[in-house]
């Protein structure tokens, strides 16, 4: 038996690297898995497939979850095709990185839009359902950055502190029902993001982090699983995982 026989989650942004890794292992684990993408379709059939190798369950998702209407649809359709949703992965996310002399109003809004927006409208469209079923882990992907700060990424670092913040006052609000609201803060990962970054500049993060490498998409989605399947008692907390870049 899986942790999470039974159970339904959605995770947005799954077609890759950290949401990748994380759809599969709540499927692995017994969760029927509902795969958000914006425009990955390739990518996310890669995912589903992937796990219907292992006799998983998945459907794809559509959905720019920075705009509030396709969001909280898509939550919708999950509820309507599953009955329920026990486990929301709120992991979408971009990056327009530029210092702040060179930030256009575009850049941040459209980040902002889509790392922190998009956690407010996919959160408000599960909580009806959850609270219903007295049950649910909601799992808010946010960042180091959001918590040290980053040259060139003030639109990143804002959306994701405020996701650190929004968490808080959601466990808050939603304990009484038996819904734990969490952030994880991953450090630098290996993803197509950072493989975008120079060797050079690869070789100076690392020299900064005590276990001297990257984390690994699967070493993230192992704490999104242990919040998702072991952590009843644990909420408004964020969980480093990051090396020990940030302590």
């Amino acid at each position: 038996m899986g942790k999470l026989d039974g159970k339904v989650a959605l995770v947005t942004g799954a077609s890759r690297g950290i949401g990748r890794a994380i759809a599969v292992l709540l499927a692995k684990e017994g969760a029927k898995v509902a795969l958000n993408y914006h425009n990955d379709v390739t990518g996310a059939q890669s995912v589903a497939d992937e796990i219907a190798s292992f006799g998983g369950t998945a459907m794809l998702s559509q959905s720019d979850v920075s705009v509030s209407e396709e969001a909280r649809a898509m939550v919708k359709k999950v509820v309507e095709n599953w009955g329920r949703i026990d486990v929301l992965v709120n992991n979408a996310g971009i990056t327009r990185d530029k210092s702040m002399r060179k930030l256009t109003d575009e850049d941040w809004v459209t980040v902002i839009n889509t790392n922190l927006n998009s956690v407010y409208w996919c959160t408000s469209a599960a909580m009806p359902v959850m609270i219903e079923q007295k049950f649910g882990r909601i799992i808010n992907l946010s960042s180091y950055v959001g918590q040290a700060g980053n040259f060139g990424q003030a639109n990143y670092a804002a959306s994701k502190g405020g996701i650190i913040a929004f968490t808080k006052t959601a466990a808050i609000e939603l304990a009484k029902f038996n819904i734990t609201v969490n952030a994880l803060a991953p450090g630098f990962t290996l993803t197509d993001m950072l493989s975008k970054v120079s060797e050079v500049v690869q070789d100076q993060i690392k020299s900064k982090i005590p276990m001297g490498r990257f984390g690994l998409p699967e070493e993230m989605a192992k704490a999104v699983l242990f919040l998702a399947a072991d952590a009843d008692y644990i909420t408004g907390q964020q969980i480093n995982v990051n090396g020990g870049v940030f302590m």
